[in-house]
């Protein structure tokens, strides 16, 4: 592959705003910015400065000259990049109609099947400067759907019945892996991934095949390979607890756990990689909540959710609740204002909301619309995020109803080794 391929495309769209007035001349009399010093600095040194750089603006960089467009294939500037490189904690979405549905693609044409891959996009969210990116998903097959993400890789799982084929993708530098397929059949199973620069593991769970026309919450398959040479393709396995409904599908990872809903009653259920066994979770104020979500924070776990007491005298309200390090009690640790509330409830109009978190961030998407609340635990603050101005200009076909969008904890990253770990264990 030619490294300097000017016709590759950049998998980031951008929208630029520009501020009348906001040129500074004095910025080309500054002696701090004289291009006569800036020219010289050694070439370790303005790796170490690019490398600091947000994935939009290293894309951007690249263009000044040729070294810089090579540095994305250079292994001594990725090694860089995985020891300094700070973290970004930002959401991915997707359209797609249902939790359990295909994707909606991009400009469908009419008269197909609606899944037509050759515009499948996904917009990037950076709650800290509240921008907007758009990410193409060209080079996964069609009939797949987004499930999990960690680690700079999201994870996309055929959504045929049957043995689940995974794939992880990283949309940042087109790098594709498909993993080999599951051993028990199943519809649409609850998946968890974690991904560290020298390991993988995915748990599969639930929705066991148990005939043609009927499932089952039975059984969990679990997937690890590390650079230690230790693998288990799929060879764990470990029964689900008696009459647990795992309706999300979604599964959030907390220091080598995996947690998720359980619905009807309400608890959470989680499993332990290390001892291979599920144990349930008490929820708080179960008999009273609509809506509850499971998101991880700053390496703590948080239960999402809107209670509802009307027959008592406690006002409605959206509330966090953290898990404590005993593995058992909640702590309420976040109530949203009453009146921001009114107004969410008014635009939610009950029909429940997903949340997903990252870093210090919260993010708490309204079903069947692209509206959602950002909520920053540090600053303790509230705010309604910025319409994506990339909905607008692609057409989703929905049967006339419109997409809505669902959010996945994303990190960019532009090396992901395990992708080359993966394909010596699994090619």
């Amino acid at each position: 592959m030619d490294a300097f391929n000017t016709s590759m495309p950049l998998p980031f769209s951008y929208t630029f705003t520009i501020t009348s007035g906001s040129c500074n001349t004095s910025t080309h009399t500054n002696p701090w910015m004289d291009v006569r010093i800036w020219s010289k600095l050694p070439e370790r040194l303005l790796d170490r400065v690019i490398a600091f750089l947000p994935p939009p603006a290293f894309f951007r960089a690249r263009s000044v000259c040729k070294r810089w467009y090579g540095l994305l294939y250079c292994s001594s500037f990725l090694e860089l990049y995985m020891q300094i490189s700070p973290s970004h904690h930002w959401f991915l979405f997707l359209k797609h109609r249902t939790l359990k549905s295909y994707i909606c693609r991009a400009n469908t044409s009419s008269g197909g099947n609606g899944d037509n891959r050759t515009n499948c996009e996904g917009y990037l969210f950076d709650p800290c400067d509240a921008a907007w990116y758009r990410l193409s998903f060209n080079l996964v097959p069609s009939g797949f759907y987004p499930a999990s993400s960690s680690g700079g890789l999201v994870c996309w799982v055929s959504d045929e019945a049957g043995a689940k084929n995974l794939i992880l993708f990283n949309p940042l530098v087109d790098s594709l892996i498909q993993l080999p397929p599951t051993l028990r059949p199943r519809l649409f199973p609850s998946i968890g991934l974690t991904v560290s620069p020298t390991s993988v593991d995915v748990t599969v769970a639930g929705d066991d095949l148990i005939s043609p026309y009927a499932v089952k919450n039975l059984s969990t398959e679990s997937f690890h390979i590390d650079a230690g040479g230790f693998y288990s393709i799929w060879g764990t396995t470990s029964s689900l607890p008696r009459l647990c409904s795992l309706e999300s599908g979604r599964m959030v990872h907390v220091d080598g756990k995996f947690y998720c809903m359980n619905y009807n009653p309400f608890s959470v259920l989680a499993y332990d990689m290390a001892a291979n066994k599920w144990f349930k979770i008490q929820a708080p104020m179960r008999r009273f909540l609509r809506s509850p979500g499971l998101v991880e924070s700053r390496g703590k776990l948080i239960l999402v959710a809107a209670v509802e007491k009307s027959k008592l005298n406690v006002p409605k309200s959206l509330r966090l609740w953290g898990l404590q390090d005993c593995g058992t009690t909640w702590v309420e640790i976040e109530r949203m204002p009453l009146q921001l509330y009114m107004q969410f409830a008014e635009v939610e109009g009950g029909n429940g909301f997903d949340p997903v978190g990252h870093g210090e961030f919260i993010v708490i998407m309204i079903r069947g619309s692209d509206k959602g609340l950002l909520f920053d635990i540090c600053r303790k603050r509230w705010r309604w995020i910025p319409a994506c101005p990339y909905l607008g200009s692609s057409a989703c076909a929905n049967n006339g109803e419109d997409a809505e969008l669902r959010g996945l904890a994303y990190e960019p990253r532009l090396a992901t080794p395990v992708i080359s770990l993966l394909s010596c264990f699994t090619g």
